[in-house]
């Protein structure tokens, strides 16, 4: 199956998309094809041994439109957003065409307009344009002036009017009967004038002197143009964003050959060239810091305001920008292959794709058009019939096809699912479709994987105890002397500790390792030993009680703790561990706030795991769990009816990211599970989860008042256009007022979607992240806790249970809030929540809360509790 992008030309309205994508979706070998307004684009996918592309570009130009095969420059993302580097911007092209026809329009129906309203209002005009017997000079000028203004506009008839021969009439179809039929009764108009002069007959002359009707020709196609010429202003902003991304995007690079640099242009660079970065200078492509040091602003790709330090051995992404410094690096990913254009792409693709609930204004479209066509027809032939004049029936029967245009609808959904992508990528979110923004918002249940989401995913050194008379930089020192000829992570931990604090490392000799216990050298004549419990038994080592006390509490907590000697004397203990990412915490109370379940799933030891889910306040923990199991435990919560978001960035979670509903991958993880993603953080912080679901949400509501508004729109313009409440209130709409309410409804959408550019994230929860040392936790047992650590306080060691509550007899959400409320009164509940539909309560209590006293609750409260578990 082949999937393949479509540039699309002339569509203008829902009704045009909704009938190219049922052209396209109709044809053998078709699986799906999704048309977006917005970007003038479709994608297809397509069985290549059914039909080829150009059968699909026949099929959509013999319903009278143009197609094209989406032609993407080779190693710049820029022709996205800004169009090949090969021609003329084609988005430029379209304004500049369009501002030309605006002036022009303007130009001639200005002085038309004065000419035609001018004896109306008793402005003054020539003479020779003054009473009856000058009739026919002052309609045939009107007729003069109106020719440039249709000329120029001259599409709206040709896609009109062939689109309604294909029996596919769209916006441009309402727009060409409605003016034309104008301008067809001005010129009627002007043969009635003639044929009245010729006989003497002024009254008759003058009364067709004042119904040409050539003015609302004009000023509708006038106003028609305006008001695509603002939408398609506001349509371009809806990309500013990423284009402001692209200009990140240098255009050459500076590679070092045989010590010399040579200015090379981007496309030119390969992987495994040697490129030099100066400070102030931008990152060429995806690399590896080789030499140097310096800070990198990443801003643009992950919104993180802070520049990072790069040194040896660092990744560099293309785009960031070298602050300070100077940097020497290896190029890994060049081209298409780049962060930078991969997120183009995913932004791209997600602009073009379809969100569900827009295909309810694609099929409404699809028949809205005939619908208004046979309510104009039916207005006017209703207004003849009752007696009314021609003109009165037929300014009814034109201000119901103008009004009526469906562009509205059709640009409910997709500019704001553009805007929203936008600024989420700008944020460090990466959305890889609409439906993956619209899924995110029905979320209430957020499950995230452990190592790597939650904790950095790498161990770092958290607790230093040393032994009596030994100071904390001679532990560190010697242990790190002796690990740096590990290659073991819990080693590595150690040095970096030791050259972050700056310690000199002694020389080792006689390096050995022994199975089950750990490691041993000899540091100025002593052999120094570093390993686990049973290297204390092994070498005949005494520990005093309260380093016992210490190591113990330290393995509670789920850390590593390893113990270093020096022949049979204890130096001290050492722990390292997976440490929680800062803003952990705050972004589990942050989703809890939002009403969400969160879950940790780990394959890690459930002493570990349940260190975790202390310290990052998480109620509920699945631990040793495999990669299907994890799987198995999304299925599990789907099936009792949970919208799952699942969170993980390691190749065990790629099977968990596909099951659930919406797939969230770490960036910083593996690259099987971010494809296997719906969407990707590009930051690496959990609070991310958080921040993607609210924008998720404020993308549908966008798209909510969008429709709300389109439909409301049309359904309170044609009744009053069609002049239903003329014989209460008097009430109808000239043909111009139904042109400009059209152009600013399609203008008021877009503008609405446009706020989308300034979301920012709430912060429901009161609870913030504050990481510093623990020194509650250091005075009680002597250990110093490093600011890397996030070592859980006294008050939190008490385990917190989560316990699920099945009542009978709730029917209303009174009900359940009396049982909220009766839960939340017992001692040592910490969080209650009710669902109606499941007939259950979810609380956390504490250990000491029993089964009884839960249920004597809620039967005090007057329901029947059938079970807990």
């Amino acid at each position: 199956m082949r999937k393949e992008r479509f540039d699309i030309t002339g569509m203008t309205c829902s009704a045009c998309s909704a009938r190219v994508e049922k052209t396209v979706a109709g044809l053998e070998g078709v699986a799906e094809a999704n048309v977006n307004l917005l970007t003038n684009s479709m994608n297809v996918s397509f069985d290549e041994s059914v039909l080829s592309a150009d059968t699909i570009v026949a099929a959509v130009e013999k319903t009278g439109y143009g197609a094209s095969v989406h032609a993407e420059e080779q190693g710049a993302a820029k022709s996205a957003i800004k169009g090949s580097s090969q021609g003329p911007d084609p988005i430029a092209l379209e304004m500049q065409e369009m501002k030309t026809r605006l002036l022009v329009s303007i130009l001639f129906t200005l002085p038309l307009f004065y000419l035609a309203m001018g004896p109306m209002v008793g402005l003054p005009l020539p003479g020779f344009f003054q009473g009856p017997q000058n009739a026919l000079a002052f309609a045939f000028t009107q007729f003069l002036l109106t020719i440039p203004v249709i000329f120029v506009n001259l599409k709206y008839y040709r896609v009109g009017f062939s689109s309604l021969l294909a029996r596919a009439p769209n916006m441009d179809s309402l727009i060409a009967i409605g003016s034309g039929a104008a301008a067809l009764f001005g010129i009627y108009a002007i043969y009635k004038i003639g044929a009245a002069l010729g006989r003497g007959d002024t009254a008759m002359a003058d009364h067709f002197a004042m119904n040409l009707y050539f003015d609302s020709t004009a000023m509708i196609l006038t106003l028609i143009t305006l008001g695509k010429f603002f939408e398609a202003r506001a349509k371009g902003k809806t990309s500013d964003a990423i284009a402001k991304l692209m200009d990140l995007a240098p255009e050459t690079a500076t590679i070092s050959r045989d010590g010399i640099e040579e200015v090379i242009p981007i496309q030119a660079v390969q992987v495994g060239d040697t490129l030099i970065v100066k400070a102030g200078e931008r990152i060429p492509v995806d690399g590896e810091v080789v030499a140097g040091s310096a800070f990198v602003d990443q801003s643009a790709l992950t919104g993180e305001s802070i520049p990072v330090e790069k040194k040896p051995g660092d990744k560099l992404t293309s785009a960031t920008i070298n602050t300070s410094g100077h940097l020497q690096m290896r190029a890994t990913r060049v081209g298409d292959d780049t962060t930078l254009a991969q997120i183009v792409r995913l932004v791209d693709e997600a602009t073009a794709s379809k969100a569900p609930i827009g295909r309810l204004a694609d099929k409404i479209s699809g028949i809205f058009v005939p619908v208004v066509i046979a309510i104009a027809v039916l207005s006017t032939a209703t207004w003849l019939f009752l007696g009314y004049g021609v003109e009165f029936a037929l300014s009814i029967g034109i201000a119901v096809l103008v009004i009526s245009c469906p562009c509205a609808l059709g640009l409910a959904t997709p500019t704001a699912i553009m805007v929203g992508t936008g600024r989420g990528a700008a944020g460090g979110i990466l959305f890889k479709s609409a439906e993956a923004i619209e899924t995110a918002h029905a979320v209430d249940t957020v499950v995230l994987d452990k190592t790597g989401t939650i904790t950095e995913g790498k161990p770092q050194l958290t607790d230093l105890a040393p032994a009596a008379g030994v100071s904390e930089k001679e532990l560190l020192s010697l242990a790190a002397s002796l690990e740096k000829l590990s290659e073991h992570p819990l080693g590595r931990a150690i040095v970096k500790a030791a050259e972050e604090q700056g310690l000199t490392l002694a020389e080792v000799s006689e390096f050995s390792q022994t199975a089950g216990q750990g490691i041993n050298g000899v540091i100025d004549g002593k052999r120094i030993f570093a390993g686990n419990k049973r290297l204390l038994s092994g070498q005949g080592a005494a520990i005093s009680e309260s380093l016992r006390s210490q190591a113990d509490a330290l393995a509670t907590d789920g850390k590593t703790v390893l113990y270093f000697l020096r022949e049979q004397e204890l130096l001290g203990l050492i722990a390292v561990a997976d440490v929680l990412k800062k803003s952990s915490p705050e972004a589990v109370a942050e989703l809890k706030a939002m009403g969400m379940q969160v879950i940790m799933l780990t394959g890690d030891n459930a002493v570990t795991a349940a260190a975790v889910q202390r310290q990052a306040g998480i109620a509920q923990v699945r631990a040793e769990v495999l990669p299907q199991d994890k799987e198995r435990e999304i299925r599990r919560l789907q099936e009792e009816g949970r919208k799952v978001a699942m969170v993980g960035d390691g190749i065990n979670d790629a099977p968990a990211l596909a099951r659930a509903d919406v797939g969230i991958g770490i960036g910083a993880g593996t690259d099987v599970a971010i494809e296997s993603a719906d969407v990707v953080l590009m930051k690496s912080d959990v609070l991310d989860v958080a921040n993607a679901i609210q924008l998720s949400r404020a993308v549908m509501r966008t798209i909510r008042q969008n429709l709300f508004w389109a439909f409301f729109y049309n359904a309170v313009g044609i009744p009053v256009a069609a002049g239903v409440f003329y014989g209460i209130w008097h009430l109808t709409l000239s043909p111009m007022l139904a042109a400009a309410a059209m152009s600013m409804s399609s203008v008021s959408v877009v503008t609405n979607a446009l706020r989308l550019r300034f979301f920012t994230p709430k912060r429901h929860s009161a609870s913030t992240a504050t990481h510093k040392e623990n020194h509650l936790e250091a005075s009680a047992t002597g250990a110093t806790s490093l600011p890397e650590a996030t070592s859980p306080s006294p008050q939190t060691r008490s385990t917190i249970m989560t316990k699920r509550i099945h009542i009978d007899g709730m029917s209303c959400g009174h009900c359940s809030a009396s049982v909220e409320k009766a839960l939340r009164a017992v001692a040592g509940v910490r969080e209650v929540s009710v669902d109606l539909a499941a007939k259950m309560a979810t609380v956390q209590v504490d250990e000491k809360v029993t089964n009884d006293t839960l249920s004597k609750a809620v039967t005090d409260s007057g329901y029947t509790v059938i079970g807990i578990d």
